[in-house]
């Protein structure tokens, strides 16, 4: 049996992990790498394998960077099916429509950019038909249910707590008589965090893939992170006066932010407010989420059924339209506008941004990582002006970084998650980290586990099982 790791090894983005024995091909996660200057190069290049030859795919939950290359894996010939959650399918109908959206926009906009003129035979990665394509062989699974996607293998999805949907899988593969558990740890939720459960303990593995994001730092505490926020909202609604700006995920970090504010809210601590929730995507998601209502952990059940009875709680208003959107640069004061992407560098939050940034009674809250050279990271570095549409911005507004909402366990939720293992699987690989970071946390794993076999695998390395 033989295992390649295709991407997420050294690196966060591009989860993608090959299976193979005598009988048997399959891919868990398909994931589009992002960010970098050899992200283009990456994307484009050809698959390590054929695509025809794959039984099935495994996938972890609907990230682009664990999801956006399926379009292209079945537009190059892959039939079978691909095996998700029911929540994970719903998202992904939005997800993976929107990427294949944007993939032939930029298309277009670099061919009819004079300063591309030598993209001029550039083609999308891959298009909305392709797109649906995929979607097409989409398979539901339950949790804690067992599949069986060919005779020797069985599998099960475990719930990770990272976000709605996310799976940790546990597979079970028969080779030359021998059955051998592997199992993949997708990205693995931090414990005590609202709307989903906490990740599923998994007792034993032969083998394990785990996630490392965070394997190098901790994260501020949940008390922490809503005084910070409590005091950011309140600061501006009522002693100066203006607005919020909160640049958010579209898909989880959305979400988890209506029901901080909703909650903080029924409970005295935040004032009588105007949440607008002005991106497309994330009022899709967020509808997607009520749907799959079940999967919510207890808190979240509770609020949903006190905002159902109680007509007091904050005014929620998803903002559909364009016009409407551009109705929302009017609005000087008492208004929370959550808006995408979450890095501030395309969609709605650029133009919140444009007319809210240089207002000093205004608030911009940053509640997710920024990575280097966006509109987001010079915000948070301190920038004293932006340009935003080519028109210089000064920013004047109050700049708050709002640490403790991560959807990923750090350091000590990951070893938390690995002390249920009744004893330490055969070989543990340390994925989906930036290089360091995974080393470091492999070095901890084996420093406080005692698990000797764990370590980072390259770039597109094989092993045998």
């Amino acid at each position: 049996m033989k295992l390649t790791f295709l991407g997420a090894a050294g690196e966060v983005t591009g989860s993608s992990y090959l299976v193979e024995t005598d009988s048997l091909r399959f891919l868990v996660d398909c994931g589009m790498f992002q960010g970098g200057r050899d992200t283009e190069r990456k994307n484009r290049a050809r698959f390590a394998f054929d695509p025809r030859a794959l039984d099935f795919v495994l996938l972890t939950h609907a990230h682009i960077d664990h999801s956006g290359l399926l379009p292209r894996l079945a537009a190059e010939g892959f039939s079978g099916p691909i095996y998700a959650t029911a929540a994970t399918c719903d998202l992904l109908a939005v997800m993976l429509r929107d990427s294949a959206h944007i993939q032939e926009k930029e298309v277009e906009w670099a061919r009819a950019s004079q300063l591309h003129r030598r993209e001029a035979d550039r083609t999308p990665l891959y298009t909305l038909a392709q797109a649906e394509r995929a979607l097409r062989q989409l398979k539901s699974v339950k949790y804690d249910a067992e599949i069986h996607p060919q005779s020797t293998v069985r599998c099960r999805y475990r719930d990770a707590g990272h976000i709605l949907g996310s799976a940790i899988i546990e597979t079970w593969i028969s080779d030359d008589g021998r059955a051998t558990k592997i199992v993949f740890s997708g990205d693995i939720g931090q414990p005590m965090r609202p709307l989903v459960h906490d990740p599923t303990p998994i007792a034993q593995a032969d083998v394990l893939l785990v996630e490392s994001t965070y394997g190098n730092r901790l994260h501020k505490s949940l008390p922490d992170t809503l005084k910070e926020l409590e005091h950011a909202i309140t600061d501006t609604l009522k002693r100066k006066g203006g607005n919020v700006i909160i640049p958010a995920f579209a898909v989880g970090r959305t979400q988890d932010l209506l029901y901080l504010l909703a909650d903080l809210h029924r409970q005295g601590q935040l004032p009588e407010m105007d949440i607008y929730v002005d991106s497309p995507m994330a009022t899709q998601a967020t509808a997607i989420t009520l749907r799959h209502a079940a999967l919510l952990d207890r808190e979240a059940s509770t609020l949903l059924a006190w905002l159902q009875k109680n007509h007091a709680g904050p005014r929620i208003r998803f903002v559909q339209d364009v016009e409407e959107s551009i109705a929302l640069h009017r609005v000087k004061s008492g208004a929370v506008i959550i808006s995408a992407s979450g890095m501030c560098d395309a969609g709605r939050i650029k133009h919140h941004l444009r007319h809210n940034l240089a207002r000093p009674e205004c608030t911009v809250l940053i509640t997710g990582f920024q990575a280097a050279g966006t509109l987001g990271r010079r915000i948070v570095d301190g920038a004293k002006e932006v340009h935003i549409f080519g028109i210089p911005v000064p920013v004047r507004a109050d700049v708050y970084t709002i640490g403790g909402l991560s959807a990923h366990a750090d350091r000590e939720g990951l070893l938390g998650w690995l002390g249920h293992f009744g004893k330490a699987p055969r070989h543990t690989f340390v994925v989906h980290g930036e290089r360091e970071t995974s080393e470091i946390f492999a070095a901890a794993v084996r420093e406080r586990l005692g698990w000797r076999e764990a370590t980072v695998p390259a770039p597109l390395s094989s092993v045998s099982l």
